[in-house]
């Protein structure tokens, strides 16, 4: 039986997420962050997207290094540790059993509990972590959770208990930014080129379809398609007009998909009456997205809460705090416990 620190309001958590592309770990001290540390991985930019084996490749020779700087930059030592959470899944197989295996055996070599956290409920609770003035919602809320490989809407209980109201029938919003992004000939990751271009265009140069889905469901393939055949249309005519309207480009395709995405919302906020809402996820760093939220807090009456950039991304952080709130309810898991491709909420 594992050492289960008893004293509550003393916990440490070692978070460790390694699900896609980004190995990382952070340190928790009773919901504060002491540390949080990403190492991510560039080879896959010459590949146009995340290659899995050479995921967990590059996973296998950063997961002790950033480990071992997550417990410095905390200042504590590896005694200190209450438990370790790690990520159990959706994601990359390989790449997940890279933290899985990590975990496992540090939790046995220091005799202390071991914690399975699924992926999109760390971002979701990355919404609780105490850090400078990020405020926490109250329950029930709602979540928009919008990232490379998910986009749903969520409706949180409390922090175990969750409800998807609605998610993409196809690809994910995150998805339909870098494949738009690779249509105009930009660069992997795309979607932060997008964001950064858009800022320059003018958001309603171009109009994209919207696809009609049933109740809180999305579907952006539709979308996709639908620049693609509008670009290559305008090239037969202008072979540079992707080069001469870019940032109109962009700008309409941001435009697009944050539409999407706060349509689906404000319906989920009418229908169930809760006005707390909350966002999620990579793709909730995009400025648009970040800027409608906001103003809805104004026009809708919701009260908005939005993580810092920092956490937004995958990182170890919200793969601990997930810990240390499981911690406190002494909901452990089993050394048996294996890695989870997919993995539902």
């Amino acid at each position: 039986m594992p050492k289960i620190n008893t004293k509550l309001d003393d916990i440490y958590i070692l978070g460790i997420e390694t699900s896609c592309d980004d190995t990382s770990a952070s340190i928790i001290h009773n919901g504060k962050i002491l540390s949080n540390i990403v190492a991510t991985q560039k080879i896959h930019e010459e590949y146009g997207g995340v290659v899995p084996e050479l995921a967990s490749r590059a996973h296998q020779q950063n997961i002790i290094p950033v480990v071992d700087a997550a417990i410095k930059k905390s200042g504590i030592k590896k005694s200190a540790i209450s438990a370790i959470a790690f990520t159990r899944g959706p994601g990359l197989m390989g790449s997940l059993l890279v933290g899985t295996s990590f975990a496992k055996s540090l939790s046995m070599s220091l005799d202390i509990p071991l914690i399975e956290v699924n992926h999109m409920q760390g971002h979701i609770l990355a919404n609780f972590i105490q850090d400078g003035d990020m405020t926490n919602p109250e329950f029930p809320f709602l979540t928009l959770v919008i990232s490379g490989g998910h986009t749903q809407i969520v409706k949180v209980s409390n922090y175990f208990e969750m409800e998807v109201l609605g998610e993409t029938i196809d690809d994910a919003a995150g998805e339909a930014f870098d494949k738009s992004a690779k249509i105009l000939g930009l660069p992997y990751p795309g979607g932060p080129l997008i964001d950064k271009y858009a800022k320059m265009g003018n958001p309603k140069a171009f109009k994209f379809t919207k696809p009609r889905v049933d109740a809180y469901n999305f579907s952006f393939s539709g979308l996709k398609t639908n620049i693609l055949y509008f670009i290559q249309k305008q090239e037969k005519e202008n072979p540079d007009f992707v080069k001469e309207n870019l940032y109109d480009l962009c700008a309409s395709i941001q435009f697009t998909i944050a539409e999407i995405l706060m349509d689906k919302l404000k319906n989920a906020v009418k229908n169930t009456g809760i006005k707390e809402v909350a966002i999620a996820g990579g793709v909730s760093a995009n400025s648009e997205i970040r800027e409608r939220f906001r103003r809805a807090e104004k026009d809708w009456q919701w009260k908005s809460h939005i993580p810092k950039f920092e956490f937004t991304t995958d990182n170890a952080a919200m793969i601990a705090i997930v810990g240390y709130l499981k911690y406190k309810e002494k909901i452990f898991s089993d050394i048996s416990v294996t890695a989870q491709a997919r993995y539902r909420l």
